[in-house]
């Protein structure tokens, strides 16, 4: 395995048409949005549930290429199994464990799961603590360039669920919330530093991120997430692991408005992307898609 030598900053585009990208549970599932100005939010949380499950599909079965964070079963048992299958001592229990038996939990979480190598954990909980990692990958939430209009229609289906309901009618009604279009850009950081002091995420580990996010939504299909794309990845790499320019220069590089004329936009292509190339010393500019 080849550890990863520079830092990196991205910048994604993608977008949504007619449907919910991000559902917010406390506000009846609509997509979510700043209250003051209508920009759209995705949260990290949910692009990094669309990687980790394109990693589950494109490596399933593979060594040291795990998910840990899904929902099979619950984080404690799993960070008990691990203590049983390498004898680690169970007799003291959460913050009272032996370092070395943490340390070593740890270190095999991150070889053995794509997501903590990546993202991070805490897994710090239960009986038997398998410590803390903060991962070289973060992501920061996604926020749409415009506005976004939340609506919520009504639907309505045949089958009933109950006797009951069955006798009350033939149809009943529902609710779908969704936006009709939105364009949304996420920007993310990957740190050298952390990755070969703390994780091991790797050179192969940082291409497979990269083809997860370009493939992010491929195999997320739902009639609730509706039409989404992952439109532009593009990616600041330095020459040092430490970095040679601050990353909010970098992403000021690239900026979008809508085309001249358009007033709603509704579709990708009513939006134009500038890019300024001209980058500080020791930056190379990317176009990945």
């Amino acid at each position: 395995m080849n550890p990863i030598k520079n830092r990196y900053e991205f910048v994604m585009f993608f977008d949504v048409e007619n449907g919910n990208p991000n559902g917010d549970p406390d506000a009846g599932n609509m997509p979510r949005i700043d209250p003051e100005t209508g920009i759209g939010l995705v949260t990290d949380v949910c692009i990094k549930r669309k990687i980790r499950n394109f990693v589950e599909i494109v490596k399933e079965g593979e060594a040291g290429y795990n998910i840990l964070i899904k929902a099979d079963k619950a984080l404690n048992t799993k960070f008990t199994e691990i203590y049983e299958e390498h004898d680690l001592d169970r007799k003291l229990k959460g913050k009272n464990k032996k370092s070395d038996d943490v340390k070593k939990a740890r270190e095999y979480v991150c070889r053995n799961y794509y997501d903590v190598r990546t993202f991070g954990a805490v897994m710090s909980t239960g009986d038997d603590p398998c410590g803390i990692v903060r991962g070289p990958v973060q992501i920061n939430f996604a926020k749409s360039i415009d506005p976004v209009f939340p609506q919520e229609i009504t639907i309505t289906r045949q089958a009933r669920t109950t006797e009951d309901r069955q006798e009350s009618g033939e149809t009943e009604m529902g609710k779908k919330n969704f936006i009709p279009y939105g364009l949304y850009r996420a920007e993310g950081h990957v740190s050298a530093l952390l990755a070969n002091k703390l994780t091991g995420f790797n050179e192969e580990d940082l291409e497979l991120l990269w083809t997860a996010i370009i493939n992010m939504f491929e195999h997320d299909r739902s009639a609730a997430r509706g039409k989404m794309c992952l439109r532009k990845l593009y990616i600041f790499k330095h020459d040092s692991a430490l970095g040679n320019s601050p990353a909010q220069i970098l992403f000021d590089k690239i900026r979008i408005n809508k085309k001249e004329g358009v007033m709603s936009p509704r579709k990708f292509d009513d939006y134009i992307i500038n890019i300024d190339e001209e980058m500080p010393e020791g930056v190379t500019f990317i176009n990945k898609i």
